[in-house]
């Protein structure tokens, strides 16, 4: 990450913060959300998405206009077996586009319990910092990854 991904002038300064850079900030609330996926944590999970987030994903028709309609989704994946064993972040890097606004991106690997192989793909996320400090996704794309192989 340059320099230039990081402003000093995104440091915030409040209680949430505490002086912590936004890039550091970005980066941690995208740590908590791949490890709430990571354990299937669904609760978790959906806590790091604003109610207005919306989600393209390379292997679900159409779009998702908001996090209700991700939740039901997942609920009717959970009912059909759905567990996930493992998730991995790879390459993480984080962009501000302003003050309140970060895109994310990383290579993500996932093994689903009962299935063998690894899901190879990439991911983007824009966050978006609330009133109260805190960083929530606010959308969220998934696609393959056109590398498999990552170390």
């Amino acid at each position: 990450m340059t320099p230039v991904d990081r402003p000093q002038a995104h440091v915030r300064s409040g209680p949430a913060g505490q002086g912590v850079p936004a890039h550091e900030e970005v980066l941690a609330a995208a740590a908590r959300l791949v490890a709430a996926f990571a354990a299937s944590d669904a609760r978790r999970y959906f806590a790091c998405f604003a109610p207005e987030a919306s989600f393209v994903f390379h292997n679900v028709a159409g779009w998702l206009g908001d996090r209700h309609a991700y939740e039901q989704l997942w609920a009717s994946w959970e009912a059909g077996g759905f567990r996930v064993a493992s998730c991995r972040s790879l390459e993480p890097q984080v962009k501000l586009v302003a003050a309140d606004i970060a895109v994310f991106t990383h290579r993500v690997r996932t093994r689903l319990a009962g299935e063998s192989g690894e899901l190879a793909e990439r991911e983007s996320i824009v966050f978006h910092r609330s009133p109260d400090g805190a960083w929530l996704a606010v959308h969220e794309h998934l696609s393959p990854d056109p590398v498999e192989e990552i170390a």
